[in-house]
């Protein structure tokens, strides 16, 4: 359950890093840019009687940060995997 040398400690930080990066802006965009940045003009999309901005702010930020978890849990599995330090034995 180690790596098998430094090149692949620097390697699985490195896209571990990328990956944290990418889903963070991910979340970003949708919690603020959806939520507060475009507001205003996804408004005009009607979602359940209130505007699709007014959802995102109140509800959609919180189901895409949810889906971020599992997506990050899912994608670390696999990388562990793939260098070789995950828990299976």
């Amino acid at each position: 359950m180690a790596f098998r040398s430094d090149d692949d400690k620097k390697a699985y930080w490195r896209r571990n890093l990328n990956l944290m990066f990418s889903l963070l802006a991910i979340w970003a965009l949708v919690s603020y840019g959806f939520g507060i940045v475009l507001r205003p003009l996804m408004d005009m999309i009607p979602v359940g009687g209130v505007g699709l901005g007014f959802w995102f702010a109140q509800q959609g930020s919180i189901y895409v940060f949810l889906a971020i978890v599992v997506i990050y849990a899912k994608k670390m599995r696999e990388l562990d995997r793939e260098f070789g330090v995950d828990d299976d034995e």
